[in-house]
Order: structure tokens, then sequence, then C-alpha cells
């Protein structure tokens, strides 16, 4: 087994947990939807400014942009102003815990239609993966009643995105082998998309704002797209079912930024039992 997917995915897991510990400092200024149409546009714009340097050289395969353009519409864009939705009306234990299954729909598709393999020992991992991430997403003091309410589709829903999106970049770069070109694209688009829900739900494009939350948001965007980046880079060299299990393992950045950053500290036994978990699974499927 190659090791540049497996290091490529733990490195997207690393800036996706710590764009979430960031996040956190910037919505004590700005708000989720104003803040998600600060982040994504400050990934696109470094995007676009890199992009004469890295797609130098590169021969555009244009059937692949369609693609491109099609998660654009979903991810990061869409699914993240659901998740934004769902966590305003289930709080954030329920989102996160149901936003986690974007591995099992990824996996699923992978196998079903790209006609991805998988072993037993490696269907072991991603479920212990997962159980590890769940417990740790999982914290004292949710409501059971909400579990039942229609807005649980909301979390499903961004799940379901995140998980189809991988199949789907996957298929894309197969016709054009450049992960920045992919990011690129689908970040312009998902601009569009989260701009345009901030106009229509504040009615202006950029909610006035203290600067410092601004720019706690720009690094969020600069986190989060560069995590997309190496997520795109890894499924260009490695199988789904391999990178899906191994990105959704931020949690345990995001726990370790937030004791180091923001000082929250928790010793439970739930945190400990989800660590060993999650770092059991992710031996396994690399073992396997």
């Amino acid at each position: 087994m190659s090791l540049a997917p497996v290091i490529l995915a733990l490195a997207s897991a690393l800036f996706f947990g710590l764009g979430l510990v960031l996040t956190q400092l910037g919505l004590r200024d700005v708000a989720w939807l104003p803040g998600a149409a600060i982040s994504i546009p400050s990934s696109t714009l470094l995007l676009i400014a890199v992009a004469p340097f890295a797609l130098s050289g590169s021969t555009p395969a244009w059937a692949a942009l369609p693609i491109f353009v099609a998660v654009g519409l979903s991810y990061p864009g869409a699914a993240t102003l659901l998740t934004f939705a769902a966590n305003r009306a289930l709080g954030p234990v329920i989102t996160g815990t149901l936003g986690n299954l974007a591995p099992v729909f990824a996996v699923a598709i992978a196998v079903g239609v790209l006609g991805e393999s998988i072993r037993g020992p490696q269907l072991a991992g991603l479920v212990v993966i997962l159980a590890g991430v769940v417990i740790l997403t999982t914290g004292r003091g949710g409501t059971t009643v909400r579990w039942r309410s229609w807005y649980l589709l909301l979390p499903l829903a961004a799940a379901a995105i995140r998980g189809l999106v991988q199949p789907a970049i996957k298929v894309g770069l197969d016709l054009w082998p450049s992960p920045f070109a992919a990011a690129l694209t689908t970040y312009v688009i998902s601009s569009l998309v989260v701009i345009i829900a901030a106009r229509l739900h504040t009615g202006q494009f950029l909610a006035a704002a203290p600067l410092r939350g601004r720019l706690w948001f720009v690094a969020v965007g600069l986190c989060n797209g560069l995590a997309v980046l190496l997520l795109y880079a890894a499924l260009a060299q490695g199988p789904v079912a391999l990178v899906s299990p191994l990105v959704a393992t931020y949690p345990l950045v995001t726990i370790g930024g937030s004791a180091i950053i923001l000082g929250r500290t928790e010793r439970s036994a739930r945190l400990v039992f989800g660590v060993i978990l999650t770092i059991a699974g992710v031996v396994l499927l690399l073992t396997s």
C-alpha cells in the first residue's frame, strides 16, 4: 500500500480539525452564516492567486469540469449551510454525531458505483473508526427527544453530501488528475452559493462584524481550503474506502486543538475510550 494517500488524508484531517477549533474563535464575534461567507471565499481567493503557478503545464480535461461544478454546488457551500441549520435546530451533539456518518455514504457509493473492493478487516477498521469518532463527538447533556425530529434530515443530508462528493471527485480526477483544478472549481462555485445565501438571509453580502472575527474566519477558510485540497490529492492517489475513514479522524485534532488553543480540557473515560477506538480503527485499516 502506498503511503502517499495515507499521509495526505491524515494531513487533511489535521487541517479540518484545526479549522473547527479556529471556527470557535471566529464565532465569538461573527455568526456562522456570515462566517461561512467569509471563510469559503477566502479559500477561493487564495486558490485563484496560486492558480497560474499550480496549473502551469496542466492540460485541461473539460469533461471533468461539469463534475467539479456539480460538486461545488453542494460542497463545501451547501453542506456548510445544512450543518449550520442543523446545529441551530438540533444542537452540536446530534449534528456532529450524524455528520460523522459521511464515510459510510462515501464507502458505500465507492463500492457500489465505482467498484472498489473492501475486505473484512478494512470494513472492521471503518466501523471501529466511526464508533470512536461518534463517542468523541457525543457529549453529556444531549436531549433524546430531539432525535425524533424531522430536523435530523439536515445533518444526514450534509453527511450524505460529503459522502457523495468523494466518489464524485474521484471520477472527475480520473478524467483530469489535478486536485488543484478540482479544489479551485468547487470553491469558486461554493463561494457563489454561500454569498447568495448570506445575501438572502441578511440582506447584505457581508454582515458588519469586528475585524478580529473576520480575520479568524479568513484563517478558517485557509485551513479548510488546504484540507479540501489535501483530501482531493489523497483521492487522486488512493481509494475512497481508505481515504474517507482516515479523514474522518479529524475530531482527534479538534480535541487536542481545543485543549491547546482554547484551553478546554476534558478528562473522562468516554474521551479516553473514544481516542483508543479511533486510533485502533486507523491501525486496523492501515494494516489490513
